[in-house]
C-alpha cells in the first residue's frame, strides 16, 4: 500500500481558505516582560484566543468539513474533542467524542455544551482511539484523528502560514508537541516559506515522544506517558507526524512539570496571557536557558487556554 501524502504549503493554503471565518487569524506579538525575562525578543502566538481557545479548530475544521458522513467521532484528552464537537455543530454533523476517564471536567462540559455524545474510556491514547474506531464502524460514522491525518495537518500548518506573514524577521519557533499535528503542519509552512528560520518542539519528561522519535530513527512509544500539561501526552507520534518531524524539525526539548509550571506563571503574571500547561511549555526551555535556542527574535506557539480552576490555582499558588 502507497504511504499517505503529507500536505505541501498548497494544501495548507488551501485550508487557510477552507478555515476563514471559523478559525482566526490569531496574533503575534511581543511580549517586553518575557523578553527581558528570556534575555532575547520574544513573541507569542497567540492560538489561546480562537474562539474555542485552542488552535485544534484548524485542523479539526479542515477536516470536519471535507467529510462525506453526516456524523463524527472522535478520541480526545479534551481539546481535540471541543474542536470537532464545535466544528460538527457548524455544520450540522452528529458527533461523539470519547475521552479519558480522567478528562478535566472543564473540557467535558464545553464539548457537551457543543452537543455532542461523551464517552468516558481507559487513561491511555490507545484505549480511547480503539473505543472511537469501534463506534466509528459500529455507526458508519467517520474517525477524525486528532494528529495523523494530512487535512488535520494541513489546517495546523495554517499557523505557521500566518506566522510568516506577520513577523518579517524571526530566527526559530518553538512549538508544544502532543502527537506532532502541529509542529508537522507549522514546519512544513515554514520551511517552505522561511527555510532559514529553526523550528523546534517542546515537550514534558514524562512523554518524550518526539525527541526519543528524532534519537531513534523510528516511532517510539512512551510506556504510561504522564504530565500535566494533558495535552501533550499521546503515547507516540503518528506515521505522518514522524515523518513530517524527521524532514523539517530542527530538534526537540524535553522539560519538566516544574519548568511547565513556570512558564504558566509566567505566561498568566508577566504577559498577562491566560495559557493551560499545554500552551505554556514552549516557553519552558527559554526560561531554563537551554543552550540551543538559536537567535534573538524567537516566535512561541501558545497553543490553548483552555485551563481547569484547580489548576489554575495551583500554578498561582
Amino acid at each position: 500500500m502507497e504511504p499517505r501524502a503529507l500536505p505541501g504549503l498548497k494544501e495548507i493554503e488551501e485550508a487557510s481558505r477552507e478555515i476563514q471565518g471559523v478559525a482566526s487569524r490569531t496574533p503575534l506579538v511581543e511580549s517586553p516582560g518575557l523578553s527581558k525575562l528570556a534575555g532575547r525578543r520574544v513573541y507569542l502566538k497567540l492560538e489561546c484566543f480562537q474562539p474555542i481557545k485552542v488552535f485544534k479548530i484548524r485542523g479539526a475544521h479542515n477536516k470536519v468539513s471535507r467529510v462525506r458522513q453526516r456524523s463524527v467521532v472522535a478520541a480526545s484528552s479534551g481539546n481535540h474533542g471541543i474542536a470537532v464537537s464545535y466544528s460538527a455543530r457548524l455544520l450540522g454533523k452528529k458527533c461523539t467524542i470519547v475521552v479519558p476517564e480522567t478528562a478535566v471536567k472543564e473540557k467535558v462540559d464545553a464539548i457537551q455544551d457543543f452537543g455532542a455524545e461523551v464517552v468516558r474510556a481507559g487513561r491511555l491514547s490507545g484505549e480511547r482511539e480503539a473505543k472511537a474506531r469501534e463506534i466509528a464502524a459500529a455507526t458508519g460514522a467517520d474517525f477524525v484523528h486528532p494528529f495523523d491525518d494530512p487535512d488535520v495537518i494541513a489546517g495546523q500548518g495554517t499557523v505557521g502560514l500566518e506566522i510568516s506573514e506577520q513577523l518579517q524577521e524571526f530566527d526559530s519557533v518553538l512549538v508544544p508537541v502532543g502527537g506532532g499535528g502541529l509542529i508537522s503542519g507549522v514546519s512544513i509552512a515554514l520551511k517552505s516559506r522561511r527555510p532559514g528560520v529553526r523550528v523546534f518542539g517542546v515537550e514534558p519528561q514524562g512523554a518524550p515522544k518526539l525527541s526519543s522519535a528524532l534519537a531513534a530513527g523510528r516511532i517510539v512509544r512512551v510506556e504510561d506517558p504522564k504530565s500535566a500539561a494533558d495535552g501533550l501526552i499521546p503515547s507516540s507520534l503518528g506515521e505522518l507526524t514522524f515523518r513530517a518531524c524527521t524532514m523539517h524539525v530542527d530538534g526537540a526539548y524535553t522539560v519538566s512539570e516544574e519548568e511547565i509550571f513556570r512558564a504558566t506563571a509566567a505566561m498568566i503574571n508577566t504577559a498577562r496571557i491566560v495559557a493551560e500547561p499545554s500552551g505554556a511549555a514552549p516557553l519552558a526551555p527559554l526560561l531554563s536557558g537551554s543552550d540551543g535556542v538559536p537567535g534573538e527574535k524567537v516566535v512561541v506557539v501558545v497553543s490553548g487556554g483552555n485551563i481547569s480552576r484547580s489548576l489554575l490555582k495551583q500554578v498561582l499558588g
